[in-house]
This record gives C-alpha cells, sequence and structure tokens, in this order.
C-alpha cells in the first residue's frame, strides 16, 4: 500500500498538472517605441523594451485580475524603485494593484456558463494606448486614441491623464453609492468618445463588458 506522503505527493501532482494544462496564457508585448514596464496581478512584472514579449500563464478560476503598463521607471538592482505612471508599492514585481493613470485590460477567468469576463477600462486613467485581443474569434477590443495628448485640463497628469473619479472623489464620477448611483458625465464622455470599448466610468458595463468562450489564450499589445 502507498505510504500517506506519496499519495500526498500524487495528488498535489495532479492539481499542479490541471492547474497549468488549464490555465490562460497572456502574451504581453510591447509595441510602443519606449520601455514599457509591463505589470499583471496576479503575475508580477517585467521591463518590456520596444518589441520585447512576457508570456504570462494565469490560473482557471482567477477573479479581479488586471494587466497594466507602467512608464518611465527607475528600479534598482533589487528590483526597487518608482514608476511616473501605473507605479505598483515601488515594486519591479508588482504586488497589488498599480497607481493612477493606468490603462487595465482587466479580466475574470472560468466563469459561469464557461466563459472569461474581459474588458479594457479607464476608470483608473490612461496611460498606454492598448489592445486585448484572442488568439481565437472572440472580439478584440482597443483604446488607441491619443488621449493624453488630448487630455482635458483638469485630469492632466505628467504622463497620463487621470480618470475625474481619481480627481474629484465624489459619487458623480466614482458610483460609490451602489447600482444605478452615477451615470456618464461629459468628462467621462471624453473617455468614451476616444474609446467606445473600453470602460469610461463604473458601472459602464453595457457597452465595456465582453466575453470569451474559457480556455481561451490572449494577447495583450501595447501601442498597437
Amino acid at each position: 500500500m502507498k505510504s500517506t506522503y506519496t499519495l500526498s505527493l500524487l495528488a498535489l501532482c495532479l492539481t499542479l498538472y490541471l492547474t497549468f494544462t488549464n490555465a490562460a496564457n497572456f502574451n504581453i508585448i510591447n509595441q510602443c517605441t519606449y520601455t514599457v514596464w509591463a505589470a499583471a496581478s496576479p503575475g508580477g512584472g517585467r521591463r518590456l523594451d520596444r518589441g520585447q514579449s512576457w508570456s504570462l500563464d494565469v490560473a482557471p478560476g482567477t477573479t479581479q485580475a488586471r494587466i497594466w503598463g507602467r512608464t518611465n521607471c527607475n528600479f534598482d538592482a533589487n528590483g526597487q524603485g518608482h514608476c511616473q505612471t501605473g507605479d505598483c508599492n515601488g515594486r519591479l514585481e508588482c504586488q497589488g494593484y498599480g497607481s493612477p493613470p493606468n490603462t487595465l485590460a482587466e479580466f475574470a477567468l472560468n466563469q459561469p456558463n464557461n466563459l472569461d469576463y474581459i474588458d479594457i477600462s479607464n476608470v483608473d486613467g490612461f496611460n498606454i494606448p492598448l489592445e486585448f485581443s484572442s488568439v481565437t474569434s472572440c472580439r478584440d477590443i482597443r483604446c488607441s486614441a491619443p488621449i493624453v495628448d488630448q487630455c482635458p485640463a483638469q485630469l492632466r497628469t505628467p504622463g497620463g491623464c487621470n480618470n475625474p473619479c481619481t480627481v474629484f472623489h465624489t459619487n458623480e464620477y466614482c458610483c460609490t453609492n451602489g447600482p444605478g448611483s452615477c451615470a456618464p458625465t461629459d468628462l467621462s464622455r471624453f473617455f468614451k468618445d476616444r474609446c467606445p470599448d473600453a470602460y469610461s466610468y463604473p458601472q459602464d458595463d453595457r457597452t465595456s463588458l465582453f466575453t470569451c468562450p474559457s480556455g481561451t489564450n490572449y494577447r495583450v499589445v501595447f501601442c498597437p
């Protein structure tokens, strides 16, 4: 009879095998003319010079996940430093979410009805043009307008364009009082007019949330 240790080891190996064989792969590509420090939660972070990519496997069932790019970063040999936009607690290997402004690729994997939910969001502002696409036939979504250059004066910040929630912290922009508590504003329409695929305020679900079959692999492209 196999020992308890052997059975436990086999169970662990099987769990790891199932996790990684069913993981979704995200190929993160920098097509910008400048360096982008890619970040993922979960996943950590990676410096991507122009033309470089990062292959990231994400476990099935992962929710509230996001990928974003950081700009104008400076890290020491221990991976400690700071980024002008998208900074995540001063670490190259991100833990938690980044600081606004940062354009987000958000996703939840293996949700009910065997679906992945994906979106691009400007709710934390905008810093880098972004495309979020699948390697199959799901809809490709994109936010590539020159938002930083056209940013309204009250939302401008070095390296990016803030969302009005970040600046004003009111329910009108942040929808903090629950579902149906806010509506589009002139400032959220600035983002929506330029990036109709992307969230422009927190309750912008109807035109901004998309699905793919679970098991799909994805591409996230900076500066598509």
